[in-house]
């Protein structure tokens, strides 16, 4: 497929304001995407490789505007590009603005010729640019997007640096596509959700839908060393879950970082709640894991910092060694951790997501052993609150409660797993924009624009600036400032890839943002660090919260 058509059949979904009518015209491209049908899926999302895949393209704007300009010529400048960004808003109308094409004798960047760029050519040097690490690979990487924008016409342009950065703004999302997928080639929603869940993969799901249909989707089963979503809990009342289930398994919620077990028999891989491999950063887990494990499994579970006698230390000790990449043994000797395993997903050659819960902690004794987090089965309310007293006591972040019957559904917040927490409730937010400081905050970023997830954009609901240090401020400043998009004296346009977690008072309707709801009284409590921006709380979510104040 040509890519310029892949940029058309883009910009007509686009043009689209109702589900259906995406959904419908997602379902065609689907039909008509040949052998190149898993990276046109891929790329409807904004993405150059499947969740699971922790590789990226390991660029900022800063490089894709660099390429732009250099693409553009008749002398335009990074900067120029940046200021064009603050009048049209996003990168996508930005680069569709320039007269692509004329850049001659200075080098071919990509494996095509001289012909229109194909989906194919652009996936494999965007998959060159990922692969490019090292000395020099800056301007690798560089050269590489010149070559794609040189052969981009306007339209492709726009949809070119809108992957580039992740963030294709056409309202697809992963229900969409599943639901084309369905669609596109007459199959249950429900048999193309079960795929996505065992393996995560949409570009895969969608080429097996094709060619195989409802036969070859079933017979995909987890695979050891491929990481699927995290099944997820809601909040909930102990008097709830008793009402709707009769017998609650309570479990300690433990203030650490969630972590996928991967074990085939010989070795253990870790991949954190993104599904990024963290194996290296925690030698003493694999260590244990390898010395414990009896076959080959998939495990749920979460790491805990704790210090000399045991005791747990809050969650930002854990990311300090899930963040450490080099230097480990250092930080082994900052940090001590230790793995609690809750579920098991997947044993000795048995796929476990069908089985319910009571069963599942039965095969994650029988496989581990040791290192399993404590649970216990009650029908009392009173019981649970002496769990819970328990767990608080010991410094535990509160308690789960799950129906024991329930099976394991991968990505699902759902009502079969439950957090009670004594704190007020949180957001996870993502950090959309900031406002540099005054006076000997002048070099700092200080004021910080939040947003929840809609299916198109992160809208705002408020700012931040309560509950962050100054020594803090220098830390956000440097972490962020590589996401500047563009900048409006002190008004700063962040790209959306940091996550706060933000306490708030009250969700107040308000017609000041995007959202419809601003926050009262936010504060900062830290970064989720083991969040992406996808992984934010959505608009639906602080409806419900509002609703229910």
């Amino acid at each position: 497929m040509d890519f310029a058509a892949f940029a058309d059949r883009a910009a007509a979904i686009e043009a689209e304001s109702a589900d259906t009518a995406i959904t419908e015209r997602v379902g065609e491209l689907l039909a008509d995407a040949d052998s190149e049908l898993p990276i046109v899926v891929r790329f409807l999302q904004g993405r150059v490789f499947p969740a699971h895949d922790s590789r990226t393209l390991d660029i900022g704007p800063a490089l894709c505007y660099e390429a732009i300009a250099r693409a553009a010529g008749r002398n335009v400048t990074a900067e120029d590009v940046e200021s064009r960004l603050a009048d049209r808003g996003e990168i996508g109308a930005v680069a569709a603005s320039y007269d692509f094409g004329g850049q001659q004798g200075l080098g071919a960047f990509t494996g095509g010729d001289d012909g229109g760029l194909t989906v194919a050519e652009v996936d494999e040097d965007l998959r060159a640019v990922a692969a490019a690490t090292g000395d020099g690979s800056r301007d690798t990487k560089r050269d590489l997007l010149f070559g794609l924008f040189n052969r981009s016409s306007p339209e492709e342009a726009r949809y070119l640096a809108r992957l580039v950065l992740g963030e294709m703004r056409i309202g697809v999302g992963g229900g969409t596509v599943r639901d084309a997928i369905a669609g596109a080639f007459d199959l249950s929603v429900e048999a193309v959700e079960r795929a996505l869940q065992v393996t995560n993969d949409y570009g895969l799901v969608a080429d097996i839908a094709r060619d195989d249909g409802v036969d070859g989707l079933g017979e995909l089963r987890l695979e050891i060393g491929r990481p699927v979503q995290a099944m997820l809990a809601q909040t909930g009342t102990v008097t709830g879950a008793l009402e709707d289930w009769g017998t609650a398994a309570v479990e300690v919620k433990y203030d650490g970082a969630r972590v996928q077990v991967h074990y085939d028999g010989e070795s253990v891989r870790l991949f954190s709640r993104n599904m990024e491999e963290v194996t290296d950063p925690l030698p003493e887990v694999v260590a244990f894991l390898e010395r414990e494990l009896d076959a080959p499994a998939i495990l749920d579970g979460e790491v805990v910092a704790v210090d000399e006698d045991g005791d747990p230390l809050p969650f930002q000790e854990v990311l300090r060694r899930f963040r450490r990449k080099h230097d480990v043994a250092r930080a082994r000797e900052d940090v001590t951790v230790r793995l609690r395993a809750f579920d098991c997903l997947h044993a000795d050659g048995e796929d476990l997501l069908d089985a319910p819960l009571r069963d599942r902690r039965d095969r994650l004794e029988t496989v581990l052993g040791s290192g399993v987090s404590e649970w216990w089965l009650a029908d009392d309310a009173e019981a649970i609150a002496d769990i819970e007293a328990t767990a608080l006591e010991e410094g535990h972040e509160g308690i789960m409660l799950k129906d024991p019957e329930s099976t394991y559904s991968p990505g699902r917040r759902g009502k079969h797993w439950r957090k009670r927490k004594p704190d007020v409730e949180t957001l996870d937010l993502v950090v959309t924009g900031a406002e540099w400081g005054e006076g000997r905050r002048a070099e700092l970023l200080g004021t910080f624009e939040v947003s929840v997830r809609t299916p198109d954009v992160y809208a705002p609901v408020g700012n931040v600036a309560t509950g962050i240090t100054d020594e803090r401020l220098e830390a956000l400043t440097e972490r962020l400032e590589p996401y500047i998009r563009s900048e409006t004296g002190v008004a700063v346009d962040l790209e959306p890839a940091v996550v706060f977690e933000v306490g708030y008072e009250e969700l107040q309707a308000s017609n000041t943002y995007d959202s419809g709801y601003a926050l009262r009284f936010p504060r900062f409590l830290g970064v989720r660090e083991d969040k992406a921006p996808e992984d934010a709380d959505t608009l639906d979510r602080v409806r419900r919260l509002a609703d229910a104040q």
